[in-house]
């Protein structure tokens, strides 16, 4: 399953239903698991572990040193879950020593063309990364959060669960779970609610992450109170205690 050009390291660790295609290139400290194909053109270096059932698609280059002045050639590591379909031109880095000293992509996520995840970056499970969305060293996604094309994040920033943005959305502070957001910078603009009805969520949930998020935007109220009072509907709607851990962990402050 490996191309006769394709440059494989005797010290790679790859599963025997692996595929690699023309001039691909996979370094020494490598691990691909079972029925993952990777394209033509890649570059798979560093200690970068891929798991099940993944499709790298040509010219990506996953594990490569980060793009951090203080990386000393320290041994950190990219690590991938299964199930994910990474299109052409990605480059995924591994960590730092001053973070976890791991970048982590989760299992199902749709990554399309040109994307870059930076550094440390922790990224969830069933998220979207439309073309060139970006992020920066050290960002957090949550899970079924959608990125449209050239979404940029800045170094630090979370992006909750289920959330959205808009093409060429720029997010400088966290955008919380559930939250449609666009614009450079980013602005609110009301809850996902066409993604929340695909994910299952009922009408009676979509109507209380509404309801908090008429609290935590329109209420006039600020942020300790919004929170206290969100944190109040909790009981009635269990799927707000991620709204509201969310809060007390940002770093960055939420798009206001």
């Amino acid at each position: 399953m490996i191309h006769p050009t394709a440059l494989v390291h005797s010290g790679a660790r790859l599963a025997p239903s692996v595929s690699v295609g023309p001039y691909s290139v996979i370094g020494e400290h490598v691990e691909i698991g079972e029925g993952t194909s990777i394209g033509p053109h890649v570059v798979i270096e560093g200690r970068t572990r891929i798991g099940a059932k993944n499709r790298v698609f040509g010219f990506s280059s996953l594990g490569g040193p980060p793009q951090d002045k203080k990386y000393g050639g320290e041994a950190t590591a990219l690590e991938i879950g299964d199930r994910n379909t990474i299109r052409e031109y990605c480059s995924f880095n591994c960590g730092t020593a001053q973070d976890a000293g791991v970048t982590r992509i989760g299992s199902d996520n749709w990554i399309m063309a040109y994307v870059h995840i930076a550094h440390d970056c922790q990224v969830g499970d069933h998220t979207v990364f439309a073309n060139a969305a970006t992020l920066a060293g050290h960002v957090r996604v949550g899970d079924y959060a959608i990125l449209g094309g050239f979404t940029g994040a800045h170094q630090f920033v979370s992006i909750g669960a289920h959330s959205i943005t808009g093409v060429a959305t720029v997010l400088l502070q966290d955008l919380p779970p559930y939250v449609m957001a666009a614009g450079n910078t980013a602005k609110p603009f009301g809850i996902n609610n066409e993604g929340l009805k695909r994910r299952g969520f009922s009408a009676e949930k979509i109507a209380a992450v509404k309801k908090a998020y008429k609290t935590l935007y329109r209420s006039g109220l600020v942020l300790k109170e919004a929170r206290k009072k969100i944190a109040a509907q909790v009981k009635a709607c269990p799927e707000l205690q991620a709204l509201v851990e969310f809060l007390d962990s940002s770093r960055r402050g939420i798009i206001r």
